[in-house]
């Protein structure tokens, strides 16, 4: 690998981080929030890059142009999970799975140079966990493995598939049963999924994270999970590829549902409800993880909750809006929509008073959806077009999203547009920890920001 620093690494050396926030995980926890622990200020500075020789071999081509059968044009990537090594943050290190070397790699945080490297069997296509000094991560090899985060030593390997079978599969051997799943870390217990071939099962399993040491496993014949794990405090969602995620149950393992709404493997958890797409579309929908019920839809492919606000992107857009209002809004439309469904399917078998009533019932429904509209209208707080469609992270009062060839900033109070630095390729990874911005791309590059 090649290494650039810039000229002002050496006097940024000697100063203090400017946040002590750390990323331990895709996305930053374990409801995957894109909400970093740090904060961020503009303008940044470039760092370093580092130039991996080869770039990401992603496990799935882009998606067909059409979807002749159902009518639908342009349609969205669900499996872009791999398209560039998303790294994770802690305590001054830098952490990565490779899908081109079959690594994981260290690398030092303030200069990027690499510490060390651990090799797998196969593709690493997922960022690595961290929790209490050790790193957890799958690999295409069909193993769990557990690393000290210290010195890439090797503490255990597990493999949740019934056997070390191995096929051709991306230009290489792989197992019938690769663990592509980001792994979860909470209360000592460590989870991850493996499978790729319905026929053949999908595995969910759990274990200690201390020695390995299998607390359950279940095998699903209709899955193929592939997508980085979530969890609540009762729930582990797992996503399934261009399907949509089921909800298992954390402390048994025991399957509860499969959602309704949009496919895909991005997800969010909100409470015990999922956000999850982006569909064939750029739908995000949003589930009950207690019922499946989808309460909402929203246009976007990323989305990022907080208390009060909520940030929406699109391809070509960025907003804010009041969620939580939305929600109650389109719950009421939904049913005064049913109610004016039950009420037309009566008017044919009506009396001529009962038909003057419906009619009567059906311009009330009418006249208050309208206002509801407006209402739902009135939830955007903002919105900025926006062509840095690749990813979104919030980073105190800062909005970041990946573009082809940039990265941008946008204040999060009202959208404004504040920073922008080029980058190598198209920005599908951001991570922000301890006072410094990480973007990965799909040329395999890695560029270190810092606040000035």
């Amino acid at each position: 690998m090649t290494l650039f620093l810039t000229g002002q690494l050496a006097g940024a050396l000697l100063v203090a981080l400017a946040g002590s926030g750390d990323w331990p995980t895709h996305r930053g926890d374990d409801a995957r929030s894109g909400v970093a622990t740090t904060s961020l200020e503009a303008p940044l500075r470039s760092d370093w890059v580092l130039r991996s020789p080869v770039g990401p071999q992603p496990a799935w081509p882009g998606p067909a142009k059409r979807d002749a059968y159902n009518k639908v044009e342009n349609l969205k990537p669900r499996l872009w999970f791999d398209r560039a090594f998303h790294v994770t943050a802690v305590a001054g290190k830098v952490f990565y799975g490779s899908s081109a070397d079959d690594q994981v790699h260290c690398l030092d945080a303030a200069t990027g140079r690499e510490l060390w490297s651990f090799f797998t069997e196969a593709p690493v296509r997922f960022a690595p966990t961290h929790s209490r000094g050790r790193l957890y991560f799958g690999s295409d090899d069909g193993h769990l493995y557990c690393i000290d985060a210290a010195d890439g030593r090797l503490i255990w390997r597990k493999r949740p598939g019934p056997a070390d079978a191995r096929v051709p599969g991306n230009g290489r051997m792989m197992s019938v049963w690769p663990v592509r799943s980001g792994v979860i870390v909470r209360d000592g217990t460590v989870y991850c999924s493996a499978g790729l071939f319905p026929s053949e099962g999908g595995f969910i399993a759990a274990y200690q994270a201390r020695n390995g040491t299998e607390i359950w496993k279940h095998r699903h014949g209709d899955i193929a999970p592939q997508g980085y794990l979530l969890a609540s405090d009762e729930h582990l969602y797992v996503p399934t590829s261009r399907a949509t995620p089921v909800v298992c149950d954390r402390a048994s393992g025991e399957r509860r549902r499969t959602l309704s709404g949009a496919s895909g493997t991005f997800a969010l958890v909100v409470g015990n409800d999922l956000i999850h797409g982006p569909g064939k579309t750029g739908q995000l929908s949003e589930s009950d993880g207690h019922t499946s019920d989808q309460l909402a839809s929203f246009a976007g492919h990323k989305m990022i909750v907080t208390r009060g606000v909520s940030y929406l992107q699109t391809d070509t857009e960025l907003s804010a809006l009041r969620r939580e209002r939305f929600l109650e809004l389109t719950g009421r439309r939904n049913e005064l929509a049913a109610r004016r469904t039950a009420l037309t399917e009566q008017l044919e078998a009506a009396d001529k008073a009962r038909s003057r009533e419906i009619h009567e019932a059906l311009e009330d429904i009418g006249s208050e959806l309208t206002l509801l509209q407006e209402d739902i209208r009135g939830c955007i707080l903002w919105r900025r077009s926006c062509d840095h469609p690749f990813d979104l992270i919030l980073a105190g009062e800062l909005l970041f999203a990946g573009g082809k060839d940039s990265v941008r900033a946008w204040r999060a109070s009202d959208g404004e547009p504040i920073w922008s630095a080029p980058v190598e390729g198209r920005a599908y990874g951001l991570t922000a920890a301890r006072g410094r911005l990480f973007v990965s791309t799909d040329t395999g590059a890695i560029h270190c920001f810092e606040s000035e």
